[in-house]
């Protein structure tokens, strides 16, 4: 199930944080709860993904994506992710996310993501993201725009962009098994 409880929290706490400009990085803090491990004691991965959801959000909230989202009935949907996977989260340990939006093409947005316990990094994730309309994807610079943003994009970081390029060559649909 949906961590509602966990998103309520991440909204009250930081209702009051100040805005970020398009490219600032946003801090959250969270800690393992027994409901997020799997059989191995550990955090589950795709409760880590869903943990990276909600500081997407809050992150979205502080640089305006939102109300932009809000006033122009316009949806977000992530369009694709590749994830590292390297250290465990045990119960009850401490960690923080640091999430921030690395760029953006003429369809895209890239977002920078990453959990740290300490000073040691245990995930960390880049996705792809897109803003939609009852017609497809909105172009990022008319998102920008409507919410008060209108600089040039800058430069995507080169492993950003190597992701994007090796990205483009997998076959889509996927080429299913014979027999399946």
């Amino acid at each position: 199930m949906y961590p509602f409880v966990r998103l309520a929290k991440e909204f009250i706490l930081h209702r009051n944080a100040g805005d970020l400009p398009v490219l600032g990085a946003h801090v959250s803090h969270h800690r393992c709860w027994p409901q997020d491990l799997d059989v191995f004691v550990e955090m589950n991965n795709g409760r880590i993904l869903t943990i990276l959801d909600l500081g997407r959000t809050i992150l979205a909230q502080r640089v305006g994506l939102l109300r932009a989202l809000r006033q122009n009935k316009w949806g977000l949907t992530m369009a694709g992710a590749s994830v590292r996977y390297r250290r465990r989260i045990r119960p009850f340990e401490r960690f923080r996310v640091v999430s921030r939006c690395v760029g953006w093409d003429a369809r895209f947005f890239y977002l920078d993501q990453s959990i740290w316990v300490g000073d040691i990094c245990a995930a960390q994730a880049l996705y792809r993201s897109a803003v939609t309309d009852r017609n497809g994807i909105v172009d990022p610079a008319r998102v920008f725009a409507a919410a008060g943003f209108d600089a040039t994009p800058p430069a995507l970081p080169a492993w950003t962009q190597s992701w994007i390029d090796a990205d483009a060559t997998r076959p889509w649909p996927p080429e299913l098994p014979a027999g399946t």
